[in-house]
């Protein structure tokens, strides 16, 4: 498999990465799904050993991730083999009243990191990211200085910031104005490609870029109807409704005539659109049985530039108008 240097950092990584959100099991925050709905623990660590075995080597995980327990397999599958590139996130715990709290302080994050290496037997994290931090949480400082004691105390490799869905451009612009950090995490796939102008810029100033939610939630994969429900432990019973499946089903008509062009899924094509892009590292569909990995590193494709400009005309005629309804969803 293809391997991309990760900005200025020394980690190669494979252009198919492991989103290991899924595994992470039907955590709940009160009443709000922090997860994917059921999983079963054995089926999720055969999909990461056979990730590996075809040439994925980055997993990224998040210590929210059910909470906890995404990490823990990781750490249960791969240890602290030095061939496995592992990045994890920080930033968020459960208050007493099991809601979200967002917590970007030093002492959270000191201790959260110990909390992950010991979840992941790990001597040290790859990559450590900051999970959707604000502006006003990078300006305040505690979260960048406790990071840089992490890295003098070899507790993690190198850090980066997971940006915001939609508006992601604030917290890259603050960090990339001082030099800090060495990766960001974004959101860009054929439905939402507001991010490429900052993947660019990003790309330039030698930034690392990780692609989340290249599948949109699945959306891409084609495998969804009108009448697709999902149970109340999925975080996309209220992302993704079926106004948006409608929607994204009668614009997408044209994105599978361009798969049956390459002769390639639905789903590779939507990761051929990701990797087309020279600026993006590596590229995290969220997968959780061997089926899901071996559809997620097949026929990946590079497309040609007169395709790559249809996508990007339909995203301004068809997808934006469906992002902007994504984004009034949360």
């Amino acid at each position: 498999m293809e391997k991309r240097q990760l900005g200025k950092t020394d980690l190669y990584v494979s252009i198919i990465g492991f989103g290991s959100w899924a595994i992470g099991g039907p955590a709940m925050a009160g009443t709000t799904p922090l997860g994917w709905g059921d999983v079963d623990d054995t089926t999720s660590m055969k999909a990461l050993l056979r990730a590996c075995e075809l040439g994925i080597n980055f997993y990224d995980t998040a210590d929210i991730y059910g909470l906890g327990h995404s990490e823990e397999l990781i750490g249960k599958v791969f240890g602290n083999r030095g061939d496995i590139i592992v990045a994890t996130k920080v930033g968020y715990r459960l208050g007493r009243d099991d809601s979200i709290i967002k917590d970007f302080s030093s002492q959270h994050i000191l201790k959260s990191c110990e909390e992950s290496l010991r979840r992941l037997k790990r001597e040290r994290i790859d990559l450590y990211q900051l999970h959707s931090a604000k502006v006003t949480d990078l300006q305040q400082g505690e979260c960048i200085d406790a990071l840089e004691q992490l890295r003098e105390r070899g507790k993690i490799r190198y850090w980066g910031t997971s940006l915001n869905t939609f508006k992601p451009e604030p917290e890259a612009e603050y960090l990339m104005e001082k030099n800090l950090g060495w990766s960001f995490q974004l959101v860009l796939n054929i439905i939402n490609q507001r991010s490429i102008p900052l993947l660019r810029k990003a790309a330039e100033q030698g930034y690392g870029t990780i692609v989340r939610m290249p599948l949109q939630f699945g959306l891409l994969s084609g495998k969804f109807t009108r009448d697709t429900r999902f149970p109340d432990t999925d975080h996309r019973s209220f992302r993704l409704t079926a106004e948006i499946i409608s929607q994204s089903r009668d614009a997408l008509e044209s994105v599978s005539l361009l798969a049956e062009k390459y002769g390639i899924s639905k789903s590779s094509l939507s990761l051929s659109f990701c990797a087309s892009f020279p600026e993006v590292s590596t590229i995290i569909p969220g997968m959780k049985t061997l089926e899901q990995v071996e559809m997620n590193t097949a026929g990946i494709e590079r497309l040609s530039q007169k395709d790559l400009r249809m996508l990007a005309e339909l995203y301004t005629d068809k997808f934006a108008a469906i992002v902007e309804l994504m984004e009034k969803q949360g």
